[in-house]
């Protein structure tokens, strides 16, 4: 049963304060236009915060007029009445146009598309960090179509965290059940590097860095206090004392004692075989804890969980919230949230791209900046 079709929405700060956010487009060759202007025709998200969209204006319009023709083609041959709007009107929406786009083709990222989305988002940051805008809602890129334009960059997180001048970042991925209340909230303490680097990479200080960084978020943006923690061993069964594996012997578990003596207000569990981490999580997700009534203590799933390398982390996220996630920059001055989803390229252009990723990162984005703005003034 579908309980809350609106992500992270928080009714009772509606009225308080309605934050200002930015949209950078994404890959103009890909779904971003299409899903930038379906989000926007939920009223709940308009309600929410204000918003201008940085992109091309041209495309925009271009991408409206071909999602409501479609929808007044249908309407017509059924010979139905006309159904609500399935797209915002770009026109009703501060646009800020980062200059005309050139061959640009749908379904097709290359060097034109790779330039157009990084001057997308090189916008966007400098408009929040001079105080525009208290964040920034990005849709997807091409990493391909960046570097064919000359830009390289293993993502948007890397320059977002150069242009803000921070060295102390995050990739965080959050998402609301649709089935309960609880809301998935897994780190990456690695991220985009290939899997046998990933041993090298991580070390005590890293986890130390994300651990303190997961730990600000949790109690900063989402108002949690003293957390439960889940951290992932790093090897099958953790290493089963050495045999398959020594990281866990030789520094995480030693590490992840001192972090227990050093922060006793937090509750960390660890490190938790990578097969068996997820349970809980999965019980939490489809209800069967609340339905189970299993509250003790001993039975809650994590508030937060940090996994050691990207696939580890991201594939039980996208098994369980494949159009629901969202990608959180955290260690930044100010928000950033992003669908998780790439520009699709397979069906852009076709009007079928769905707008519930976008939707999440446009709720969670206003929900965090609220979250921010109640700290700071209390």
């Amino acid at each position: 049963m579908l309980i809350n079709d609106a992500p992270f929405a928080v009714p009772e700060l509606k009225k308080k304060f309605r934050p200002r956010l930015a949209i950078a487009m994404g890959d103009p060759a890909g779904i971003g236009p299409e899903v930038v202007l379906k989000a926007l025709a939920d009223p709940e998200i308009v309600e929410n915060c204000e918003l201008a969209i940085v992109g091309s204006r041209a495309l925009l319009q271009q991408t409206y007029r071909q999602l409501m023709s479609e929808v007044e083609l249908k309407t017509a041959d059924n010979g139905e009445e006309k159904k609500p709007a399935i797209a915002a009107d770009p026109e009703q929406f501060e646009i800020i146009d980062s200059g005309a786009i050139e061959d640009i083709t749908p379904g097709r990222g290359d060097r034109y598309s790779g330039a157009a989305s990084f001057a997308y988002l090189e916008e966007a940051i400098a408009r929040t960090l001079a105080g525009e805008f208290q964040g920034v809602v990005t849709a997807p890129i091409a990493k391909s179509a960046w570097k064919a334009a000359g830009h390289h960059y293993p993502g948007q997180t890397e320059l977002l965290a150069e242009r803000a001048g921070v060295r102390r970042f995050g990739m965080l991925f959050a998402a609301k059940s649709p089935h309960s209340t609880w809301t998935l909230r897994t780190l990456l303490a690695t991220t985009h590097i290939p899997l046998q680097q990933v041993p090298d990479a991580l070390s005590p200080d890293l986890l130390t860095a994300k651990l303190e960084l997961l730990v600000e978020c949790l109690q900063g943006d989402f108002g949690i206090n003293n957390p439960r923690i889940a951290i992932s061993g790093i090897n099958p069964h953790s290493g089963e004392d050495g045999q398959l594996g020594s990281e866990e012997r030789d520094w995480l578990i030693p590490w992840l004692e001192r972090q227990r003596q050093e922060h006793p207000n937090l509750v960390l569990e660890g490190p938790v075989p990578p097969d068996t981490l997820w349970v809980k999580a999965g019980q939490a997700w489809y209800g069967k804890l609340l339905q189970e009534k299993q509250q003790q203590q001993n039975n809650n799933p994590a508030d937060a969980y940090l996994a050691m390398y990207h696939d580890q982390g991201l594939i039980p996220v996208k098994l369980m919230a494949f159009d629901r996630a969202v990608n959180v920059t955290i260690g930044l001055p100010f928000i950033r949230t992003s669908p998780d989803h790439g520009t699709a390229f397979d069906i852009a252009g076709r009007g079928i791209a769905s707008p519930t990723s976008m939707k999440a990162a446009l709720h969670l984005a206003a929900e965090l900046a609220r979250q921010r703005t109640k700290v700071l003034s209390s």
